[in-house]
């Protein structure tokens, strides 16, 4: 077992790994930029070391200085979190070069997923279903607009070594298609130095589910249930569910054991999330795969009785899985709202400052993962998640009921959140029933604006 894990990440998912890693008798090691002094984690933390300024760039995303501190302060691993460095092959390149283990899967394996054109071949050799499209990068318009006859639209760009939304459009013209390819292609060069874009059928008013899954390194894989992501804006979770609503026992378990095969096909261990459309019809397709823990984990955790971060450290640290797929249990519902420091009410601008007032919700099954407190400075540089709150029971209409009592009790002053949005839209009366997609917000905040 490791003695020492440094976090190269900050804000709630640095709290959550610092609780799992002093449940399992490790020491921690939290790094910190300028912007953020006055964070939480740095209190929890056994050692504390600044890695920089503000910007991402001179601190979370800064490879030496992260090292570096690992080096000083004897720290056998590094828990990249999500976001950040987390999906940075080279970055685990550089651990594994200096002796220090990353916590995650292989670099090979996250150069591999990350290779969105890759990982649909890879998936698609391991019995996947995929969306039709190109069958790689688009070279040319030329090509863009032939493939266009032969599919018919709606279609969607994406890029290649995408993510978070950057570099995708959906086009229903030839005119929309070439405008939308360059656009797209600078769009993916400048987040993430490569403008390689394909091309897919655009599945009209899908569900976005994704299934966790866990893998060690001795060939033993399970599955722990779907997750519903469908409530997005611009591509952006807001509100994730599990036992999705529009996913039997059935079809749970074919998922699942497709993810299975997946993931052994590429000889996988960690945590990870399969991601796919599922449409109108019921049928479901292979998106992509996330090479980390995910945000919305702890819905996984809370229907499972499973610590999903502490199973990333043991697995990383060589341990065999000691959960069998017929010990799993799913037990009730669950629900996420993500609380942003963004102003809904005034197109979801950034709401960053200095939090003079702060209440939590509390009670049976409430659970809040956060980093906030009162007199606890909101900086302007980073991801504008403040806090998850996450809601358990027996059935899903009393994990909404639970959650919506959460939510009212939920107080930031002056902070502008997205706290009082996500209660409007679990009381809508389609989301109540679980009939919702992809594009059920968007037509949410269209009905809210006439």
């Amino acid at each position: 077992m490791f003695s020492k894990i440094l976090i190269a990440n900050r804000g709630e998912i640095a709290i959550r790994i610092i609780r799992a890693c002093k449940e399992l008798g490790i020491k921690t090691v939290a790094v910190y930029s300028e912007a953020d002094r006055n964070s939480l984690h740095l209190e929890f933390a056994d050692e504390a070391i600044c890695i920089g300024k503000a910007r991402s760039a001179d601190s979370y995303l800064n490879i030496s200085s992260i090292i570096s501190a690992a080096e000083i302060t004897d720290s056998d691993a590094i828990h990249p979190g999500y976001g950040f460095l987390a999906e940075n092959s080279h970055f685990a390149e550089v651990c594994e070069s200096c002796g220090i283990k990353f916590i995650g899967p292989t670099p090979e394996n996250i150069r591999l997923m990350g290779d969105k054109i890759k990982a649909k071949e890879t998936m698609r050799k391991a019995g996947l279903p995929l969306i039709p499209g190109s069958s790689g990068g688009i070279k040319s318009k030329e090509e863009a607009l032939n493939l266009a006859k032969r599919m018919g639209y709606p279609l969607i760009l994406k890029a290649k070594a995408g993510g978070g939304g950057k570099g995708m459009r959906v086009c229903h013209s030839d005119v929309r298609l070439i405008g939308a390819l360059l656009t797209a292609q600078s769009e993916a060069e400048a987040n993430f130095g490569d403008s390689e874009i394909y091309i897919e059928k655009f599945i009209e008013s899908p569900r976005h589910i994704e299934v966790q899954i866990v893998a060690d390194g001795y060939g033993n894989v399970i599955y722990l249930g779907e997750r519903d992501c469908s409530i997005q804006r611009r591509h952006q979770k807001i509100i994730e569910e599990t036992p999705s609503p529009a996913v039997d026992g059935r079809l749970r378990k074919k998922l699942g054991e497709l993810c299975v095969k997946g993931v052994k096909a590429i000889n996988y261990s960690s945590v990870g999330t399969i991601e796919f459309l599922l449409d109108k019809n019921g049928n479901f397709y292979f998106m992509e795969m996330n090479t980390r823990i995910q945000v919305e984990h702890p819905i996984t955790e809370e229907v499972t009785g499973i610590d999903l971060l502490k199973l990333q450290i043991l697995i990383a640290a060589g341990e065999k899985l000691k959960i069998k797929q017929d010990d799993i249990c799913f037990r009730g519902a669950s629900i996420e709202c993500r609380i942003n420091a963004e102003d809904p009410e005034d197109g979801f601008l950034p709401s960053p400052g200095t939090i003079n007032f702060c209440y939590l919700p509390g009670g049976n099954n409430v659970r809040v993962d956060t980093h906030i407190y009162s007199g606890y400075r909101v900086p302007s540089y980073y991801d504008s998640l403040l806090a998850k709150v996450i809601t358990k029971a027996d059935t899903r209409a009393e994990a909404l009921k639970k959650m919506d009592r959460a939510l009212s009790e939920f107080i930031l002053e002056p902070i502008k959140t997205t706290a009082s949005f996500c209660r409007e839209v679990i009381n809508d009366p389609d989301f109540k029933r679980g009939k919702y997609h992809t594009g059920f917000l968007e037509k949410f905040l269209s009905a809210k604006e006439e």
